[in-house]
């Protein structure tokens, strides 16, 4: 008996020892390992699809442990199993993302300053554009006091009057055009529906157009429906 034992370890150590490369990416039958009181760990041969550190740049195809590849490498999507389809998508994907010959893969960025004559043609263009443009905004009006009025020609009061702070939101809503509450002229919050025009208080460099002695912004403000259904009532 123990000459069958002694006689089947050595060739299957001749089978383990002789196997040639070939046979390296076939299965192998884990009895043989078990035989000899070894454990039988089985790589998959996977394809990166982006470069993982210690393991392997994208596009290469490399060995891991079952449990690797399932466990880390598949969920983040960092590499596919090698099997035909995955292989002829990854090789058409680096034809794609190859980058020409010749061409560098990294160019200086080249930062453009802008010039002072440039800067005061954005500045006339903005200020063109507060003083053609036209604000409009619907507020609520105070209702109780819209009752109480002893004329109907009387202006309609806001719930909350309107201050800079809040027209230079709406300048940047609706014209695109960023300003400070330095750059109106208000001394006190509007607070009456109707039509105004708030003059600009902008730098004297900004040449002004043919006709006008200062710019303005025009301002319109609406009551909600809200408020002419409740005055209604």
């Amino acid at each position: 008996m123990g000459c069958y034992l002694r006689y089947g370890r050595h060739g299957v150590n001749q089978l383990l020892r002789f196997r040639d490369a070939s046979y390296d990416s076939a299965a192998v039958n884990p009895i043989l390992y078990a035989s000899q009181g070894l454990r039988y760990t089985r790589k998959l041969q996977v394809i990166l699809t982006s470069d993982v550190d210690k393991l392997g740049k994208g596009g290469d195809t490399v060995k891991v442990a079952p449990g690797y590849f399932r466990n880390h490498l598949m969920p983040k999507l960092l590499a596919v199993p090698n099997i035909d389809k995955f292989s002829h998508l990854i090789s058409e994907q680096r034809k794609i993302c190859k980058p020409i010959e010749g061409e560098e893969e990294q160019k200086d960025v080249i930062v453009i300053k802008e010039s002072k004559k440039d800067m005061m043609k954005e500045y006339e263009r903005a200020a063109l554009r507060l003083d053609k443009a036209k604000l409009v905004l619907r507020r609520l009006i105070d209702v109780q006091k819209a009752k109480a009025r002893a004329s109907k020609d009387d202006p309609l009061e806001l719930r909350s009057p309107v201050t800079k702070d809040a027209l230079v939101a709406e300048v940047a809503r609706q014209l695109c055009v960023n300003i400070a509450p330095e750059n109106l002229h208000l001394p006190v919050p509007l607070a009456t529906l109707g039509e105004y025009e708030v003059p600009l208080r902008l730098p004297r460099s900004i040449p002004l157009p043919e006709g006008k002695l200062n710019w303005t912004l025009k301002i319109l403000f609406q009551p909600s429906s809200y408020s002419v259904t409740t005055t209604n009532l």
